[in-house]
């Protein structure tokens, strides 16, 4: 009986040895794979072609009168083309330069202006918002600080009130944010110096 017993723990063990060493095996084969599934992905890494630049409107740049006038100029020196008809061309290009130049900075005060003018309200809009917030951080620690704050509804109203207020300021302020970048965006977001 005990020879029985011996013999069935070694069939098991032995069992267990014999089907273990399948999954041993595959994991060596796993790990062989993952490392040359890596092998290959730098490879292509390598082999890949770098991407093309994409030329866009945003890429490129404006043309200036002195570019217009530049082409004009290359197109009277071209073959074929009649002289007077191009520096007519160019005489247009000129004229219809110097207007717009006056104008363009017309426009230019213009919306200096208005950027200066909107920086002022942000500011004045972030001071309203820094005083209110603070408002509401006394009221609130004046409320809660009460040992009886919950039979206070009519406080506990007024500060929801005063949070929605608060919360109105700042979408307002955000809004003016959002016009300034939108009407500079390459201008500085940091509010006008207060006039005193």
């Amino acid at each position: 009986m005990w020879n029985g017993k011996k013999a069935c723990v070694s069939a098991i063990l032995l069992a267990v040895c014999l089907a273990g060493m399948p999954g041993a095996r595959a994991q060596g084969q796993q790990e062989e794979s993952v490392a040359e599934a890596a092998r290959k992905a730098r490879e292509q890494k390598k082999t890949s072609a770098k991407p093309s630049t994409v030329i866009t409107n945003d890429t490129l740049k404006p043309a200036t009168p002195g570019t217009v006038q530049d082409a004009t100029a290359a197109t009277e020196r071209m073959p074929g083309t009649d002289a007077t008809t191009s520096s007519d061309a160019t005489a247009d290009a000129t004229t219809a330069a110097a207007p717009a130049k006056e104008s363009s900075e017309e426009e230019i005060a213009k919306k200096k202006a208005q950027i200066e003018a909107l920086k002022q309200q942000i500011a004045d809009k972030a001071k309203e918002v820094d005083l209110q917030q603070r408002t509401l951080a006394l009221e609130n620690e004046s409320y809660y600080s009460r040992p009886d704050f919950s039979k206070d509804p009519a406080g506990k109203a007024k500060l929801d009130e005063m949070q929605s207020d608060v919360a109105q300021k700042k979408d307002e302020l955000a809004q003016l944010k959002a016009r300034l970048k939108d009407l500079a965006p390459d201008a500085d977001q940091k509010p006008a110096p207060p006039q005193q």
